[in-house]
């Protein structure tokens, strides 16, 4: 059974992407602040985020460790693990392309996170690993349903979806 990484695991979609995945993936959840220890894995899940209204220093700061710097640190830690033709697939924000007003902090670490993953396409292309960004709009009851995200990666993860990668995916309601 092929291994998937998950940061963010402990959240709602992170628990939906572990229900849906069981039975295929060996699911590794990727606690906060702690580097995977792995010999090699398929692909890794950056779903670990967080969301702020504010546009202070300190929610730059907050925002930008929380949503870039803790994918890049788990995507670091195992990238030279991750198998030929393994996926990488993170979860950013469709705010990242709408850039709604009061959410500077917010949407400047997603967009960091989009641009991280556009290059990452390129570095890891040798090897055949695709990364991808998907895109929600808000998730939940009143945004992209779990189940419509989980589908998405699902499909990013297979093999039909080994000819794209550097996209980010726009996903609304």
């Amino acid at each position: 059974m092929k291994s998937l990484l998950i940061t963010g695991a402990s959240g709602q979609l992170g628990q939906a992407v572990i229900a849906r995945f069981k039975n295929e993936y060996n699911c590794i959840p990727v606690p906060r602040e702690q580097v995977p220890r792995v010999d090699q894995v398929f692909g890794l899940l950056h779903i670990a985020g967080a969301f702020t209204l504010g546009s202070k220093v300190d929610d730059f700061a907050k925002m930008i460790d929380a949503n870039l710097m803790s994918g890049v640190r788990a995507i670091e830690a195992v990238r030279e693990k991750i198998s030929d033709g393994g996926r990488i697939v993170a979860i950013s924000s469709i705010a990242s392309l709408t850039k709604p007003a009061g959410l500077a902090a917010y949407v400047a670490a997603k967009s960091a996170l989009n641009a991280y993953v556009e290059v990452l396409a390129k570095e890891l292309q040798k090897r055949r690993i695709t990364v991808n960004a998907l895109l929600p709009s808000t998730l939940g009851q009143d945004g992209v349903p779990h189940d419509r995200v989980t589908a998405a990666i699902a499909f990013l993860l297979s093999e039909d979806a080994s000819p794209i990668s550097g996209q980010l995916i726009a996903m609304s309601a």
